[in-house]
């Protein structure tokens, strides 16, 4: 359903009777067979094996990737924001992220140099749906570089070695975070292109979080002013 709205066309759509009876169920089967893609009823069995879950959903479906375009900075509203994620490896992590993004109402994340697949099993498990409702750009560091010059906004970058608390700045939008990869950060060329750099502060005896923690608590505490219920 969240694909359809997305406006995704299911490309094979597979199902088990017993548990795809609903309202819902028969609607997406239908839909699939009048966009003239594959739709393969299955056995509980074949399910679980094509899923590699042991206890799958009642439908799963295969979709044709998608990839945007990096906005035009002098197009963007001050109140937008976009996540660039360096070098990131975890899928997990990374659908964890995308799943956030979507939360925020972020506009989109940047994936720069060589970063895990975002289309992978782990990853769109991990983002409950939010891989169709969220922008993916990929960019060499070269060219993301090119294109950050022309960004009106704060570029946030989140740096051990930063001195400036997150939650007392002031952020100037259209706002670019800019999250590192596990273990090793952000690299040199990324962090000097972050015009703020900022820390979250902890006690204790940890210097870090995980990235899709810190990179939660950040996106969260600038577009708070931006969120209702």
């Amino acid at each position: 359903m969240s694909a359809r709205q997305a406006g995704f066309s299911v490309r094979t759509l597979i199902y088990e009777p017993q548990g795809a009876n609903g309202p819902v169920a028969r609607d997406l089967i239908a839909s699939a067979l009048r966009d003239k893609a594959e739709v393969l009823e299955v056995s509980p069995a074949v399910l679980s094996k094509v899923s590699s879950k042991d206890n799958p959903q009642a439908m799963l479906g295969v979709f044709d990737q998608r990839w945007a375009v990096a906005p035009d900075p002098s197009k963007l509203a001050a109140s937008d924001l976009w996540l660039v994620l360096e070098e990131v490896r975890d899928p997990g992590n990374l659908g964890t992220i995308i799943r956030t993004v979507d939360a925020v109402g972020a506009r989109g994340i940047i994936l720069v140099g060589s970063c895990c697949d975002p289309y992978s099993r782990e990853c769109v498990r991990a983002t409950m749906g939010s891989i169709f409702a969220t922008p993916l750009v990929r960019m060499k560091r070269e060219e993301f570089l090119a294109w950050r010059a022309g960004w009106r906004g704060d570029v946030v970058g989140l740096h051990l070695r930063a001195t400036d608390d997150f939650r007392k700045v002031d952020y100037r939008g259209p706002v670019l975070v800019v999250m590192g990869s596990e273990g090793p950060g952000l690299s040199e060329e990324m962090t000097a292109a972050c015009s703020r750099r900022v820390k979250i502060p902890m006690a204790g005896d940890l210097d870090s979080f995980n990235l899709a923690i810190a990179t939660a608590l950040t996106l969260y505490q600038i577009r708070g002013p931006h969120l209702s219920l």
